[in-house]
């Protein structure tokens, strides 16, 4: 019966079917050089060192961790959002110490200047002249405190160093140091005497992560460790030339076209729901996501497969980093505030 069948309808030797099924899954040819494999898990290691130092002084928090550290690889800023108290000083100051990094620590109040900051040019007599004095930007990694706290004209005096990691003082511009990183905080139950951040400064944040209170057994772990009189010693693991290094090897994260598509229609999405069967959503959505929102979730999902040992993105990727990279980017409407509903819920419903 099989000799009088149409050839396209024929079945097939199982051993032909089996070569068919290895090509369509097998990886990109340059992920699974022995090259590549070793390097990846070489950075694995790197990045479990990392974490094992973090974690001598912050107890749980590993989804926030993890968050850093794909910050860090995919040259973005971070934002954090949490209640006072929940160690984001120093889990920032632990990584700075850990990453061989220069680390400083501004405290936004309203009363802060920009040239506080920055910096300004001072006039020295003996020269005659004026001289540029670096302000506390002019490190690796910069812990904007509280930075909604600040008036909006101080707030706007990161805007140039987040995106072009430089100051332009008058007519002078200064490049920051490499790598240079932005960490702020803010708190979302305490509204008196804050700013809102400008939606252009929230944008340039690739992720915003929302720490929440750590349960029983860790709080009492943190308790017990925090009453010791003797306080964990933090091991340097890299060098900020290793950072760029490591940065340099997750640009080359292979990324199938179909996710490049899968990105743009996430994005649009949040822009045009009723585009994608999602009419009822049209009216809680105020705007959407810019095209930085698509940038740096490929990045983000990048750094992502990076920390998990491979040279090639999943959709599992994008789904896992996504929630942090759109959260901020998309404003909703009265009306979904008054369903109670929040960016999070809108992002849930895109996937």
């Amino acid at each position: 019966l099989r000799h009088h069948l149409p050839q396209q309808l024929r079945p097939q030797p199982l051993q032909h079917l089996h070569q068919q099924h290895q090509h369509r899954h097998r990886q990109p040819r340059h992920q699974s050089s022995p090259e590549v494999r070793e390097r990846l898990q070489a950075v694995g290691a790197i990045a479990q060192a990392i974490s094992a130092e973090v974690q001598k002084v912050i107890i749980g928090k590993s989804h926030v961790i993890d968050n850093v550290l794909i910050n860090i690889l995919s040259n973005g800023n971070l934002l954090f959002e949490d209640y006072p108290g929940l160690a984001k000083t120093l889990m920032t100051n632990t990584f700075a110490d850990a990453l061989g990094c220069d680390f400083k620590r501004v405290q936004f109040t309203p009363d802060l200047l920009p040239a506080d900051i920055t910096g300004t040019n001072i006039y020295d007599a003996k020269k005659g002249e004026f001289t540029f004095k670096p302000g506390p930007l002019f490190c690796n990694l910069l812990l904007a405190d509280e930075i909604n706290r600040a008036p909006p004209k101080t707030q706007a005096a990161l805007l140039e160093a987040m995106q072009e990691k430089q100051v332009t003082i008058g007519t002078v511009t200064h490049k920051l140091p490499a790598p240079f990183i932005v960490m702020a905080t803010q708190n979302p139950v305490e509204q008196e005497g804050t700013y809102p951040l400008p939606e252009a400064q929230v944008d340039r944040f690739m992720l915003k992560v929302v720490v929440d209170y750590p349960s029983k057994e860790e709080e009492i772990s943190i308790m017990k460790r925090m009453e010791g009189v003797h306080q964990p010693t933090i091991t340097k693991v890299l060098t900020p030339e290793k950072i760029i290094e490591l940065r340099q090897l997750v640009s080359q994260v292979f990324v199938d076209d179909k996710l490049y598509d899968y990105v743009a229609n996430l994005v649009f999405a949040t822009r045009n729901p009723e585009l994608f069967g999602l009419k009822d959503m049209k009216h809680l959505i105020e705007y959407g996501g810019s095209p930085r929102a698509s940038i740096n979730l490929i990045k983000a999902a990048k750094a992502q497969a990076f920390l998990n040992g491979r040279g090639y993105v999943t959709p599992q990727d994008i789904k896992t980093i996504g929630p942090d990279v759109l959260r901020h980017r998309i404003l909703i409407s009265y009306e979904a505030e008054a369903q109670d509903m929040n960016s999070t819920d809108i992002i849930q419903k895109v996937f």
